[in-house]
């Protein structure tokens, strides 16, 4: 296990979650068992069920560099969509299918799900949304616990650059990420609290699990937590992207980001730690807008434009991005503040229909599977 001193690995993994669509109706369809198989004979255990019967699960495997990333990540998508189009299916990777209504969704009869069921009600029955996660590996765990604590400040970066759910049930919430309404419903979400070190973050969750109130850590679904699996801090705050250039964009930032922190901690220097409460206000900020608006710089006691909130954070991460190999990829977030993200995307294919019509989000569904297929 390394030391605090010593550089972590920061080799990186993405999860993403996908709706399944047909490719004629263009509405949400269940997962065929055949489905699974195939994908299962081709990827093994880097393919899976999700809580919903229409969801399919990716995962590359622990990855070097971001370079190594795209081609497992690009491998896993292609897989998937060519065995989906054998059934007449097509993946979508946005967070909320545009026009699907939850109530007609069913969950996947397995153990761990059918118990989530029972003991969430309905706030887990409305959980037709996916998400992105990216792994980054941080081997010793009071330098996992120090990191989780500052990074947390850029949480609302990465929602904001992410947000790909503008739509629920036909209507356009006005939100940029409607995702994280319905998954805030849950308990144990949210912003991380501000564990001091790793032992307060164990004790904290020990008391849940004493208490039978969780199995372990996994039943924790904060915006950032320490992954109860593998040696890593997972983030969880973003949506899935629809263009796999924008998901590789993410994870090289949160790569970027965590090896920035660490490089101030090796000069004895941090990130300032601010309240959970005034990180919520830019979290919703970027829930509610995207990149369209900017966020509050607290140290500024300004509200700073998207554009230079970007060239900020690339000032910030230019050298790590350069030890790490992927500076092409986190420069591409300035593309993204200059034309959009998906929510604003899906937006445009719906502008020349009426407003919440079956045509205009049927157009929707259609650039989403467009978009799933770019650069595969």
């Amino acid at each position: 296990m390394a030391h605090g001193s010593t550089r972590p690995a920061f080799r990186l993994g993405i999860e993403e979650e996908y709706l399944l669509v047909d490719s004629t109706t263009l509405a949400l369809a269940e997962a065929p068992e055949g489905l699974l198989t195939a994908c299962r004979a081709d990827l093994g255990d880097q393919v899976g069920r999700e809580f919903l019967q229409c969801q399919i699960e990716i995962g590359t495997r622990p990855c070097a560099d971001i370079s190594q990333a795209r081609d497992d990540l690009r491998r896993l998508r292609r897989t998937v969509a060519r065995h989906a189009a054998r059934f007449g299916l097509s993946p979508i990777a946005a967070s909320c299918h545009p026009r699907a209504d939850w109530k007609h969704q069913l969950h996947t009869d397995k153990d761990r799900y059918n118990d989530l069921h029972r003991a969430l009600a309905a706030v887990v029955r409305r959980m037709l949304i996916c998400g992105m996660h990216v792994h980054v590996e941080i081997g010793d765990d009071d330098l996992r616990a120090d990191l989780m604590r500052q990074v947390s400040y850029f949480l609302p970066h990465l929602l904001a650059l992410s947000t790909s759910s503008p739509f629920w049930q036909g209507q356009d919430t006005g939100l940029a990420s409607y995702r994280i309404s319905v998954f805030d419903n849950l308990p144990r979400t949210g912003l991380p609290p501000q564990f001091a070190n790793w032992e307060d973050y164990e004790r904290s969750v020990q008391a849940l699990v004493d208490l039978g109130v969780i199995e372990d850590s996994s039943k924790i679904w904060w915006d950032l937590r320490p992954s109860a699996r593998f040696p890593t801090l997972e983030t969880r705050i973003m949506d899935v992207q629809p263009r796999i250039e924008d998901t590789l964009m993410l994870a090289a930032l949160v790569q970027c980001l965590l090896r920035m922190l660490w490089r101030l901690r090796h000069r004895n220097q941090r990130w300032r730690i601010y309240e959970n409460f005034l990180i919520a206000e830019n979290r919703w900020r970027a829930q509610r807008y995207g990149v369209t608006e900017g966020l509050i710089d607290f140290g500024a006691g300004a509200i700073v434009p998207f554009d230079q909130l970007a060239d900020d954070l690339l000032a910030l991460i230019a050298e790590d991005a350069e030890a790490l190999g992927c500076s092409a990829e986190v420069n591409r977030m300035r593309h993204v503040v200059r034309t959009g993200t998906s929510a604003s995307r899906q937006r445009a294919a719906a502008a020349p229909f009426a407003e919440g019509s079956e045509d205009g989000m049927r157009a929707v569904v259609r650039h989403l599977i467009d978009e799933f297929h770019e650069g595969l």
